[in-house]
C-alpha cells in the first residue's frame, strides 16, 4: 500500500512564484537555461541548472558547479525568495492546456515504497544520469524538483481535490514561453491531512508517470541516508521524497516520434516496398498524416506522407510489451529494414515529442538533416500500467507527458 506523508513545503512568496519557478533540468540544455534566466536573478535555473552561472563551456557535471547549486538555493532563502511553510501541509497543482486541466496531489512518497517496487517504473535508468541527480540531492539535502507520479483514479480522493481547489489559489499564472497554466493550493487542514494519508494507504501501486531518474536518485540518497545513519528510527525527513500525484484518468500521453538520417543503402522504392510486407501502405499526399488508432503510423519521405498500417500477426494484444506501436516500429522498420538495433546508442536516429507537432518531422525531413520520419499513436495510460503491473518495461523513448512539472514551486527538504 501506498504510504505517504505531508511535509513543511519550501516555495516562493505568492508575489514571485511566476519569477522563480522554471522548466525542469532535463527538458533543456545550458544554453537554453541561460537564455530564459537572463535578467532574473530569482529564476531556478541558477539552482537546477548553476553551470548557467560559469563561463560558457564549463562542465555541468563539475563539482564546482554542484556547489554553486548550493550556494545559490542558500541565497534564494536567505533572500525570502524562497521561504519554508511552519507546519506540514499537502498541496493540490493543478495543470492547464488546451483548455484541458490535471489536478495532482503533492505529497512526500516513501523511499521504501520505490525501494520494494510499491512505486513502479516502466521505463530503465542509466547510471550516469542517476548519479548526476543523486549530486545535486545530496548537496542540496534537498529534493528540489518533483517528480511525476499516477495512481489509480478514486473518488474519495476527486472530492477531496474538489473542495480544496473551490478555494482561492495559493499561485496562479500562466508561463510565458508556452502558455500553459499553473493552479497552486495549500491544503493545511489537518482532518483533511489525516483522510488524504489514509486513503492513500488504500492504494496499492503508484506508477511513475515522468522523472524516473528524479524517482531514482531521490530514493537512491534516501536510502543511503538510511545506511548512514547509526540512529535510524524510519520517520526522518530522508525517507520521504517529492511527487506530485496524478488520477491516472485526468493523463494524457501524447505521441513520440522518430527521424532517421538514411534508408540503410536502400532506395525510396526499395525501402516501401520492404514497409509493405509488414504493413498497408496507403499514400497521402503532401498534407500531413496523422495516426488515427492503435496500430497505424504515419510515414513522412521525399516531401510524401504515407500511412502504414500493420498487418495482422505483426503483433500480440495479448502481450503488454508486443502490443506497443513503439515494438512493432522497431522490430519491423527500425531493426529489421533500417538496422538501427540500439535505441539509445545509434547516432542515426533521433526522437521529436509530440508537443512540437507532426510539422517538425516534415521540416527536419525536408530540409536535408534527416531522410525519413515517422509517427506512432501515442501509448494510452491503461497500456503504461499493465506493463509496470507485469514487471516489464518499455522500449526506449515510448512515452512523453505534457504539460511538464514546474520547478520551484514548491521543494521538499531532507532535514
Amino acid at each position: 500500500m501506498a504510504t505517504i506523508k505531508p511535509f513543511k513545503g519550501i516555495r516562493p512568496p505568492k508575489a514571485l512564484a511566476k519569477q522563480v519557478s522554471s522548466r525542469p533540468y532535463d527538458v533543456l540544455n545550458s544554453e537554453e537555461a541561460r537564455n530564459e534566466a537572463e535578467g532574473n536573478e530569482m529564476s531556478l535555473y541558477h539552482i537546477i541548472k548553476p553551470e548557467i552561472d560559469f563561463p560558457i563551456g564549463t562542465d555541468e557535471h563539475d563539482e564546482c558547479v554542484y556547489a554553486k547549486a548550493l550556494e545559490n538555493f542558500t541565497n534564494f532563502r536567505k533572500q525570502g525568495w524562497l521561504q519554508q511553510d511552519a507546519k506540514e501541509n499537502y498541496y493540490v497543482y493543478a495543470q492547464t492546456m488546451d483548455g484541458r486541466t490535471q489536478y495532482g496531489l503533492v505529497v512526500c512518497a516513501a523511499v521504501e515504497d520505490y525501494m520494494e517496487g510499491r512505486i513502479k517504473k516502466h521505463e530503465l535508468t542509466r547510471k550516469d544520469k542517476e548519479e548526476d541527480r543523486m549530486k545535486h540531492v545530496r548537496v542540496n539535502n534537498a529534493n528540489v524538483e518533483p517528480v511525476f507520479f499516477a495512481y489509480p483514479h478514486r473518488d474519495d480522493l476527486d472530492q477531496i481535490i474538489a473542495d480544496a481547489t473551490a478555494k482561492e489559489p495559493e499561485y496562479d499564472f500562466v508561463a510565458d514561453l508556452d502558455g500553459f497554466g499553473h493552479t497552486f493550493w495549500v491544503i493545511d487542514n489537518e482532518e483533511t491531512i489525516q483522510r488524504i494519508t489514509e486513503i492513500f494507504a488504500q492504494i496499492p501501486y503508484m506508477y511513475i508517470a515522468d522523472g524516473h531518474h528524479r524517482s531514482a536518485a531521490a530514493a537512491l540518497v534516501g536510502h543511503e541516508k538510511k545506511l548512514q545513519n547509526p540512529n535510524h528510527k524510519g520517520d526522518e525527513e530522508y525517507n520521504y521524497f517529492l511527487a506530485v500525484c496524478f488520477p491516472d484518468n485526468q493523463l494524457n500521453i501524447i505521441d513520440y516520434n522518430r527521424v532517421v538520417k538514411d534508408l540503410n543503402g536502400l532506395s525510396d522504392e526499395e525501402f516501401l516496398q520492404k514497409v509493405s510486407e509488414h504493413f498497408v501502405v496507403e499514400e497521402k499526399g503532401a498534407d500531413i498524416y496523422k495516426p488515427s488508432k492503435l496500430h497505424n503510423f504515419a510515414l513522412y519521405l521525399s516531401g510524401k506522407w504515407y500511412s502504414l498500417t500493420a498487418k495482422e500477426g505483426t503483433y500480440n494484444d495479448n502481450d503488454p510489451i508486443g502490443v506497443l506501436d513503439v515494438t512493432i516500429s522497431s522490430n519491423l522498420i527500425l531493426d529489421e529494414i533500417l538496422g538501427i538495433k540500439d535505441l539509445r546508442t545509434d547516432k542515426r536516429i533521433d526522437f521529436v515529442g509530440g508537443i512540437r507537432g507532426l510539422g517538425e518531422l516534415q521540416k527536419r525531413v525536408d530540409s536535408g538533416e534527416m531522410k525519413v520520419a515517422l509517427a506512432l499513436y501515442p501509448v494510452s495510460m491503461k497500456q503504461l500500467m499493465d506493463i509496470a503491473d507485469s514487471g516489464n518495461i518499455m522500449p526506449p523513448k515510448t512515452t512523453w507527458f505534457e504539460p511538464k512539472l514546474r520547478s520551484g514551486l514548491i521543494i521538499h527538504e531532507l532535514v
